[in-house]
């Protein structure tokens, strides 16, 4: 798990001019081993970004405390089949290699109700020329039979703020004291944003 700092660029020794996106990755505890034999799949859990332990409920206090980890803000589980895990061991960004492909998923910035020129790239009508139809989606296709509009229609609605995972994105360079990683290109939210950062292949 990470948070989205920004985005800069940096130059190769190719003289290459790359855009990247800053994510500070870790320090993440794992808190839970979730064991085939105990609970009946394999999973870790990891939490990530202290908190004041008055400022969570007491049942996750307790779950903290009995893996002796410090309270955290977010809390989430990965499939993982890793054998070597073991709870209250501290993962950083040196999980990750330069030039390696991985996937970072989050949640998008939310653009408010938008028509479907901004949120599906519709064309519009003709600007000019009193046709009185411009920005909107036109019609859609429905009379008495079925009397009702499909499912998944492109209209106007809600745009962004949903979950999006961008794949196959690049390690550029992983700065191990800072737990910083530089990913080439661009990847979902706003700065701040949890992101959660895996390596292709896994689920």
């Amino acid at each position: 798990m990470g948070t989205k700092i920004g985005m800069t660029q940096i130059f190769r020794e190719s003289g290459q001019v790359v855009p990247v996106t800053v994510v500070r990755a870790g320090p993440c505890h794992v808190v839970c081993v979730r064991t085939q034999e105990k609970d009946g799949y394999r999973a870790v859990q990891l939490s990530f970004q202290e908190k004041k332990e008055s400022r969570v409920t007491k049942p996750l206090a307790g779950h903290y405390k009995k893996a002796g980890v410090q309270t955290a803000y977010f809390l989430r589980e990965f499939p993982s089949d890793l054998d070597d895990v073991e709870v209250g061991q501290v993962l950083k960004a040196d999980l990750f290699q330069p030039g390696e492909k991985i996937k970072v998923t989050g949640v998008s910035k939310g653009k408010g109700f938008a028509g479907v020129m901004k949120r599906h790239n519709f064309s519009g009508g003709p600007a000019t020329h009193g046709s009185m139809f411009h920005r909107a989606p036109g019609a859609i296709g429905q009379c008495s039979t079925p009397s009702r509009v499909f499912k998944n229609k492109k209209l106007p609605g809600q745009m962004g703020a949903k979950q999006v995972t961008v794949r196959n994105l690049e390690v550029i360079e992983v700065r191990i004291d800072e737990n910083l990683l530089l990913i080439r290109g661009a990847v979902p939210g706003s700065m701040g944003t949890l992101l959660l950062i895996k390596k292709n292949g896994i689920v």
